[in-house]
């Protein structure tokens, strides 16, 4: 059953059609435009998001070996 499935999946994407699909200008600048924004974000906090995934993943290591103190 599951090879039937992988077969049907396999020949739905190898039989391909014309799409005869129409991208105008602005849809890659606004594609550009979010690529921009995203890296212009993650370069200017960068180090806050940084710290604060570092802050949050030593919390856990933190909290884990004080409980090992007390149990020792």
């Amino acid at each position: 059953m599951f090879n039937f499935f992988k077969v049907i999946i396999i020949l739905y994407f190898f039989s391909t059609v014309n799409a005869y699909a129409y991208l105008d200008p602005y849809t890659g600048s606004i594609i550009l435009s979010f690529l921009a924004g995203i890296f212009a974000f993650l370069s200017m906090f960068y180090y806050k998001i940084k710290k604060f995934f570092l802050r949050f993943f030593s919390k856990h290591k933190d909290k884990d070996n004080h409980k090992n103190n007390e149990i020792k």
